[in-house]
């Protein structure tokens, strides 16, 4: 028996191939020739022989699918069964596409399987094509579709009205839900249908404990079916004498709400159930009409956009969540009797899909994690790069292949620099500037931008730090002024400068190393946890306005870390601190995941901590103050006096708070 065979070499197409060629028959599949390689896999896949699995080339945009004279002489009068399975599903592509490879599509496959005298033409079409239909739709109903407010419903519908209208040769049409992975292998090619909520459970297992209890909201009607019962039964019903010109839904007889089906892949996940489920009805007493303009205002669906696009779901996904369709499927159910093919259970095989798509499918898999991949052959400009975190994080960033640009005020220290970084072979450019002077930064920035045409990621390190108690700071009033010259006015100049370039090009990164102080207001330090707190305020701030630019804003919360700069506190020579090259992990973590924030698991508790308890959080951060005498540290600061030795109670609460400013 000879098949004809469009869409084969797509998802449902290849299971539907090896069932026909299990039947000992011999399969033409419609090959693009710009396609050609997928024919390829396909026949490896299936161990194929050139005369069981024959590419016939063509193209659904055009008439008789573009078939040679030569092939449809040879085709015409062979083929049994000619299957259309070939279609676009793809909730972002556009209406004008949709409706050329859908609709104009199957007028062409109908052509020619009328013109070849195929057998049968077996339509593969969607429960799409019944739109929006408030209640149950039945397999004998078209004409009766609800609303088709979407191209891909629309074409669907009017794809299968084709079939109904134009074929003159025997049809059948079938309708199957939701496609998802394989019953006993999990296995799909792409995310779409209920894979959309995957990235939703995920995020929600890794930052909750399984058994913490969610609330979440009921809404639409969920059908879901995996690949390998679709193909069966088609295959199954196809090959059964008298059922031509019928319709059959390949559907799931159990329906599920969004909070079931969530619920059942949580379980698979291991993750948060929804334990409360709103049922959206409650909403019901606003006006429709009030739900309609508001989601369409532009603010409210930039939003909705930018969270859905968050979990990489396409906005038009949403539209299934209003879905109350339900479909019956008795005329599949009576044609299928006796066969021992049924829809298993979605509880029984949703582990295999979760499995599946967490190994193979991820978005996260295929994001560039290392540093090479997002700072090779880019401009990256470090302040304050002549020593500690800045120098660690310039090696680390050139080791990776950065084209780096630093700068210090000492230029010996720029020179040592330069030379450390070249040892391991890379490109660096040395600047000597006072970020702390606005004139100084300015010609700085300006040169870069000369010299290197842009910026592409800019880490403001260069501060200063200035440890002392407001009570003996109430006539240093130039101690406020001398850290926020160069810890916010010189990051922020600089960061003023590269934004133009980065907003226009739609690409950059911002990372600004600030204090896990920010987090954990700490005594001594008002005048440099102030300058590092109005950074972020302004980062922030940034953030909001250049998130859907592509620009990223990252502040590192950095600890204590042994660095030049807390050398002169010899009291510190007692305290855990980070080493400069753990520093610069924070560094390169952010710079490769580009989150909004990169702290420490201290820092988080700090953070933690203030949010509920604000007192207690002050009253944690008087005690080391108060401990850690401040006429004992003066006294320690004195390079001429032998070191105090720290009291056991004293050693104990610095390991406790490592890396925490005292």
């Amino acid at each position: 028996m000879k098949y004809f065979v469009t869409g084969g070499t797509g998802f449902i197409g290849k299971y539907l191939v090896a069932r026909l060629l299990a039947r000992g028959g011999t399969v033409y599949c419609l090959v693009r020739r710009e396609s050609e390689h997928k024919f390829g896999e396909l026949k490896a896949s299936l161990r194929a022989s050139d005369k069981k699995l024959v590419p016939v080339y063509g193209d659904l945009a055009q008439h008789k699918l573009g078939l040679s004279k030569a092939d449809l002489e040879m085709l015409s009068g062979k083929v049994a069964h000619f299957y259309h399975l070939a279609a676009l599903y793809d909730l972002r592509a556009s209406a004008e596409s949709q409706v050329a490879i859908n609709v104009e599509g199957t007028r062409n496959a109908v052509e020619l399987a009328v013109a070849l005298g195929a057998g049968c033409f077996q339509h593969v079409s969607s429960i799409a094509a019944a739109g929006n239909y408030t209640g149950t739709f039945r397999e004998d109903m078209f004409d009766e579709a609800g609303a088709l407010n979407h191209p891909y419903f629309r074409t669907k519908h009017d794809s299968e009205a084709i079939v109904r209208k134009e074929c003159t040769i025997p049809w059948r049409v079938y309708r199957p839900a939701s496609v998802v992975g394989h019953s006993r292998t999990g296995e799909i090619d792409k995310i779409d249908g209920p894979y959309y909520c995957f990235k939703v459970i995920q995020k929600m297992r890794n930052a909750l404990p399984s058994w913490f209890p969610m609330v979440g909201v009921d809404s639409g009607c969920f059908n879901v079916v995996p690949v390998d019962y679709v193909v069966n039964a088609m295959d199954y019903i196809a090959h059964q004498k008298g059922h031509d010109g019928r319709c059959f839904h390949l559907t799931n007889p159990d329906h599920y709400t969004a909070g079931e089906m969530l619920n059942i892949f949580a379980e698979a996940a291991h993750a948060p159930r929804f334990a409360i489920r709103l049922d959206t009805r409650i909403f019901s007493f606003l006006p429709n009409s009030l739900l309609s303009m508001v989601t369409k205002l532009p603010a409210v669906r930039r939003l909705i956009d930018s969270t859905l696009e968050g979990f990489g779901m396409p906005a038009d996904a949403t539209l299934f969540f209003n879905w109350n369709t339900r479909f019956d499927n008795r005329d599949t159910a009576d044609a299928l009797r006796g066969s021992d093919i049924e829809v298993p259970r979605l509880h029984t095989y949703a582990p295999r899909l979760w499995d599946y798509w967490e190994r193979n499918l991820d978005p996260d898999l295929f994001v560039d994690r290392t540093l090479k991949g997002n700072v090779e052959g880019k401009v990256v400009v470090i302040t304050g790069a002549g020593s500690g975190i800045g120098l660690s994080s310039a090696l680390r960033l050139g080791e990776a292949g950065a084209k780096l640009v630093i700068c210090g005020r000492t230029v010996e220290k720029l020179e040592e620099a330069r030379q450390k970084i070249e040892a391991v072979g890379r490109e660096v450019y040395t600047y000597a500037c006072d970020l702390a002077d606005m004139d100084s930064c300015d010609q700085f920035m300006d040169q870069v931008l000369k010299e290197h045409g842009q910026v592409d990621i800019l880490v403001n390190n260069a501060g200063r730090s200035i440890r002392r108690a407001v009570e003996d700071s109430f006539d240093r009033f130039h101690d406020f002024e001398r850290t926020m010259q160069i810890n916010y006015f010189g990051a922020l100049r600089c960061s003023l400068a590269v934004l133009p370039g980065m907003s226009a090009r739609r690409s950059g990164h911002i990372i600004n190393i600030s204090s896990m102080g920010v987090l954990g207001p700490p005594a001594r330090f008002s005048a440099y946890i102030a300058s590092k707190s109005a950074l972020e305020g302004w980062t922030r701030c940034a953030e909001a306005e250049f998130c859907d630019r592509n620009v990223f804003f990252t502040n590192v919360n950095m600890p204590l870390v042994k660095t030049p700069m807390i050398g002169p506190t010899k009291a510190y020579e007692y305290a855990p601190t980070l080493t400069p090259e753990e520093a610069a992990d924070m560094v390169v973590d952010a710079v490769i995941n580009r989150q909004s924030r990169v702290v420490t698991g201290m820092g988080r508790a700090f953070q933690v901590l203030n949010l509920l308890s604000p007192k207690l959080a002050a009253a944690t951060m008087n005690m080391p103050f108060r401990m850690f005498d401040e006429k004992k540290v003066l006294a320690a600061l004195d390079r001429d006096k032998p070191l105090l030795e720290p009291s056991a109670e004293q050693v104990a609460v610095a390991a406790l708070m490592k890396g925490t400013h005292y």
